[in-house]
């Protein structure tokens, strides 16, 4: 990993300082990094971070157990000068562990499309940087694509700290009236009926095999790389929210298949980054409202569509207030 690339105009002196194992990856739009030479049947793992916090380090430390690991990419949106010194220690003894930075804030999207124009392995796996994984994950969840070798798309059974499945960790792919069945369970009106079923799946019975589901969760997604490179990588309009939920809809498009697999589990501590919830749950209202826009426009009459992003504007400006005491409350607390 002592290899890097400079990016001279993109140095600000106030930023955290990295040391010269890092990579400052330089134009946003350069696509040449995909020619670089693939290594088969082990997996680059690309975590995006942005103020997350200590959980990061666990997170990295969790990746580097791993025995199918060719490399360790960390896009860096932005951490604290002391998070780049633990990630400078980290990086200074794990020749397998990189570090893209210098770019700024560029939303998720963009940061997991520069972590993947850096990726060498055969498969990528995007992992969110507060998500913990079991020693020898990587082992099994790569098994699944040569017993199954159709699969474009893979997760884990995704936990919460208390071992429950976590909300969204598998579910139906979200359309406007899903979302309306979601959002005012409407689902209660007729709970067997195909019309009124839940978006989220982990209120349904736990699954014990490999299950093929609609859409998954941001937080663990694994593939062969040629299919993130097929698909165009994530839509970089979406700043934070909902890209997850677009890529699968595309997989669907291109008659790609999405597999659950329950026998390997992951902790996903959600929640653990620093930034004030309420630009969050902004950049998640926009996003929502981007999809519907994207891919419905033929299905629903233009006044359906605006007046359900009517309705979810609506519903940030009324959590909004409570959103912000709550954080402000919490810092003048000290937690």
């Amino acid at each position: 990993m002592k290899n890097s690339v400079s990016d001279a105009d993109n140095t600000n002196d106030s930023m955290p300082s990295y040391n010269t194992n890092v990579v400052n990856f330089a134009p946003l739009g350069d696509d040449s990094p995909h020619n670089l030479v693939e290594a088969k049947g082990v997996c680059s793992v690309i975590i995006v971070s942005y103020k997350t916090g200590e959980v990061l380090m666990d997170c990295i430390h969790s990746v580097l157990r791993q025995s199918k690991l060719h490399q360790l990419i960390l896009v860096d949106n932005g951490n604290t000068k002391q998070a780049v010194q633990q990630l400078n220690e980290i990086a200074d003894k794990n020749p397998k562990f990189e570090i893209i930075t210098g770019h700024g804030n560029v939303g998720f999207s963009k940061g997991c499309n520069l972590g993947v124009r850096r990726a060498r392995g055969e498969y990528i796996l995007l992992l969110n940087p507060d998500s913990i994984l079991q020693t020898d994950t990587l082992i099994p969840a790569l098994e699944v694509f040569k017993t199954h070798p159709d699969t474009s798309l893979l997760t884990v059974r995704i936990e919460n700290l208390d071992g429950t499945e976590q909300r969204g960790a598998r579910r139906n792919l979200m359309t406007p009236w899903t979302c309306c069945v979601e959002q005012f369970r409407l689902d209660r009106l007729a709970p067997n009926h195909p019309h009124f079923k839940r978006l989220n799946l982990n209120e349904t019975s736990p699954l014990s095999d490999i299950t093929p589901v609609q859409c998954i969760s941001g937080a663990f997604m694994l593939m062969p790389k040629k299919i993130f490179i097929e698909l165009g990588g994530m839509d970089e309009d979406y700043f934070l929210h909902v890209e997850d939920i677009d890529f699968c809809l595309r997989i669907e498009k291109i008659s790609g298949s999405i597999l659950y697999f329950p026998q390997v589990s992951v902790t996903h501590r959600k929640g653990s980054s620093d930034s004030f919830p309420g630009i969050v749950e902004w950049h998640k209202a926009r996003s929502f409202c981007k999809y519907f826009k994207k891919h419905f426009t033929e299905q629903y009459p233009a006044w359906a569509l605006k007046a359900l992003s009517l309705a979810i504007y609506l519903r940030l400006a009324i959590i909004l207030p409570k959103i912000t005491f709550l954080w402000f409350g919490n810092k003048l607390l000290g937690r």
